[in-house]
């Protein structure tokens, strides 16, 4: 018996990165998986790997009627949602403020906001009916920039810490009936990526893993897979039924960073 058998899940953005690993681990739970994604591909990517314990969405998750059609998805097949999972999230590569053009500035904050966080909100109310009927449990996925700056640029830092407002209000407002917490996750092996056009991906910047490696106190860059079993903690009912508005930080203990792994390691080499 996994830890989620019997649960019925949701999970935005989940075709790729830390929504991919965990969808993959909710299913190696017990889960059944409803999973809103953009391509085709990633729809048979998960359909080939998870069979009929997934039913990929293709959709938007700034378009309402997608987030409704998602949830309506997870109940048609499964009967009942258990979990959600707002995931889906754009980067803004560090792009510095002052390079950001007064004209274009409205319409990339709309951009980043749109899918970074009316897209949690559009899934959280798009639950909200199912998810009092269950007892059940809003998991965001957060970052690190919702805590520190430095680790992207000033629209990406502002909707990921507008997400902690996000999650303490929400549960505030849903309480008893939903639980709502989050996962932070640091810096990850991901093909998170930005504005529509924009080819970059996250760990295609220059020495990103070395920068990860060198700035955190555990020492290495994560992997999706890493971050899973926190929101497997966090959905199930028994482990987490006094948890709310809690954000698990998963970032290699960057708010302790400084010298002294460094430090060590110097020493070490001396020798």
């Amino acid at each position: 018996m996994g830890r989620l058998e019997g649960y019925a899940a949701l999970v935005t953005g989940g075709g790729k990165g830390i929504g991919r690993a965990v969808v993959d681990r909710f299913v190696a739970e017990g889960a059944d998986v409803g999973v809103l994604v953009r391509s085709e591909s990633d729809a048979k990517k998960l359909i080939d790997q998870h069979g009929r314990s997934v039913v990929p969405i293709l959709g938007d998750v700034r378009n309402w009627k997608d987030n409704q059609r998602a949830v309506k998805a997870v109940i048609d097949r499964f009967g009942k949602l258990d979990t959600l999972i707002p995931n889906a999230g754009i980067y803004d590569f560090s792009d510095k403020f002052e390079d950001i053009s007064g004209v274009d500035l409205t319409e990339k904050y709309r951009q980043f906001f749109d899918v970074n966080v009316l897209g949690y909100l559009l899934a959280a109310r798009a639950g909200l009916e199912a998810l009092k009927e269950s007892q059940g449990s809003i998991i965001f996925t957060l970052s690190s920039s919702s805590f520190f700056a430095g680790g992207g640029g000033t629209l990406y830092v502002s909707s990921k810490h507008a997400l902690i407002g996000t999650v303490k209000q929400l549960a505030f407002e849903l309480a008893p009936e939903i639980r709502v917490n989050a996962v932070a996750p640091g810096g990850t092996r991901t093909g998170l990526g930005g504005l529509p056009g924009d080819k970059r991906e996250l760990t295609e910047i220059a020495g990103f893993e070395a920068m990860v490696s060198k700035a955190i106190p555990l020492g290495f860059l994560s992997e999706p897979e890493d971050h899973a079993g926190l929101y497997v903690t966090l959905a199930n009912k028994q482990d987490s039924r006094f948890v709310t508005s809690e954000i698990i930080r998963s970032d290699g203990g960057i708010e302790v960073r400084g010298g002294g792994r460094r430090n060590k390691q110097e020493k070490k080499e001396k020798k």
